[in-house]
């Protein structure tokens, strides 16, 4: 039969298709998301059954384990004191607090290893929220953006590589970048989590971190899982606002955003994805 164009010669072995495969799932794509205390044991999280809450040291040997999957780049998540909490959250910016200790000692012992940071402020929050509560109970936006940026910095200024801003205030991405670039940190990136949708799967993350809202909840700035066009709408905001990458939260239960990147990356000169 003159078939010319025959799809099937790209399947018929192994390594041809191998060549020609169009996704790849390799460990250097994966970030690992480590939990640490301040505390010199590793501890097990109740709500997230074989995780655990490291102590420095731990961290320290579960990075050289994942190194060896090959796995290149961690995010941490800090659990802090009660004692340490309070209504405005001066604790995330301690530059000699929890994360800036773990970050250099990371870089001490693992220099290669990429080190992304959580930007929020529920776990020092006394209420429990990635923002500063009013007295009303509303959740203070701007206020809110000028912790956030000490937070940054303060993250910067120890070794991190990728800060990523999990807040969801407006204009956070444009403040953090700018204060980032003027105090010199114009290589560090920002990872934005540009749609996090209010969801029930954080329940087990807030028990690792005991975070949890003391009151309310956190669907007047987390986004409605009803919406789609308001994710993209939040995505342009934050590539607009200098975003390096952007991610959506969620994401297996949202894989019709996921899909929905290709709008943005179309729209972008850099082609930056979700």
């Amino acid at each position: 039969m003159n078939i010319p164009i025959r799809p099937r010669r790209n399947r018929q072995s192994e390594v041809i298709r191998a060549l020609c495969r169009e996704t790849l799932l390799v460990p250097a794509d994966l970030i690992y998301p480590l939990f640490v205390h301040d505390a010199a044991t590793n501890e097990p999280i109740d709500a997230m059954p074989g995780c655990r809450r490291w102590s420095i040291g731990g961290l320290l040997d579960e990075i050289d384990e994942a190194k060896k999957a090959g796995i290149g780049s961690v995010v941490l998540f800090p659990a802090i004191a009660e004692d340490l909490k309070t209504p405005r959250a001066e604790e995330s910016h301690n530059p000699e607090g929890l994360i800036p200790r773990v970050i250099r000692a990371i870089k001490e012992t693992h220099p290669d290893i990429t080190v992304i940071t959580d930007i929020a402020l529920d776990p020092y929050n006394s209420d429990g929220h990635d923002g500063i509560v009013a007295d009303d109970g509303r959740i203070r936006n701007d206020i809110t953006i000028e912790v956030l940026c000490n937070q940054a910095l303060s993250h910067a200024q120890a070794g991190a590589d990728i800060v990523a801003p999990s807040d969801m205030m407006d204009g956070r991405i444009s403040v953090i970048r700018n204060a980032l670039d003027t105090e010199g940190f114009k290589d560090v990136s920002i990872l934005s989590y540009t749609a996090k949708y209010a969801s029930a799967f954080y329940g087990p993350f807030r028990g690792a971190l005991d975070s949890a809202p003391k009151s309310g909840d956190k669907k007047t700035y987390q986004m409605d899982y009803a919406n789609i066009r308001e994710c993209i709408r939040e995505a342009h905001l934050d590539e607009d606002e200098g975003a390096d990458m952007l991610m959506v939260k969620p994401a297996g239960a949202y894989l019709d955003i996921c899909a929905s990147s290709s709008v943005i990356a179309d729209r972008s000169p850099s082609g930056r994805e979700i």
